[in-house]
């Protein structure tokens, strides 16, 4: 098991990954917005936003730590599309466009976005990283659900009592009773109680 051992290796060495860290924030700061793996990327994020937050701060203390973790490439030039080194680097860059533009933003800099092409080669996955545009905020794709709504029970429809019955139309018609009646079957009770004859 891997417990307390967080992080990717991505295949490298330590010094290896710090290299390759170092080179797409390079990257990234240059163009805001580059396709790598979504492994690369989901690493990345963590990375690039801490730096940008000491950028925020911009502080001599907060330059020097940014210059510790880029190393020599925090003062690498920018190149145009001719090849030619342009004014920008790094560094200024960070700290001159970057972290102003995220100043009242409390993290979350960067977006993932994943792609469907694959990478040729090994078909590994791939996804865009980009920084945030100024006063960007991040939209949820999909809206949360509404509460559900809770309707009261309706109340039961009470039916109206009926009329008071009249007395004529109440009273039934007059049946004999079936002790002054006897029934039709029935042998009148003098035979019942005669003997039968002797034989």
């Amino acid at each position: 098991m891997r417990h307390r051992k967080a992080g990717r290796k991505l295949g490298r060495n330590a010094s290896h990954r710090l290299a390759l860290m170092r080179n797409l924030t390079r990257s990234l700061i240059e163009h805001e917005r580059i396709i790598t793996t979504v492994e690369k990327a989901k690493e990345l994020r963590p990375f690039v936003e801490k730096i940008i937050t000491l950028a925020k701060k911009n502080t001599l203390h907060a330059r020097r730590l940014v210059l510790a973790r880029l190393g020599p490439l925090a003062k690498a030039p920018f190149y145009d599309d001719k090849g030619e080194p342009t004014d920008d680097w790094v560094l200024k860059k960070l700290f001159k466009e970057i972290g102003p533009r995220f100043a009242a933003r409390p993290g979350g800099y960067t977006r993932i976005i994943k792609r469907h092409e694959r990478r040729l080669g090994d078909a590994g996955r791939t996804a865009f990283i980009e920084l945030l545009k100024e006063g960007e905020t991040k939209v949820r794709a999909k809206a949360a659900a509404p509460a559900p709504r809770v309707t009261e029970p309706t109340p039961p429809v009470e039916t109206p009592p009926p009329p008071p019955p009249t007395p004529e139309a109440s009273a039934p018609p007059e049946v004999p009773s079936q002790e002054q009646q006897p029934p039709a079957n029935a042998t009148p009770p003098q035979e019942q109680q005669q003997p039968p004859p002797n034989a």
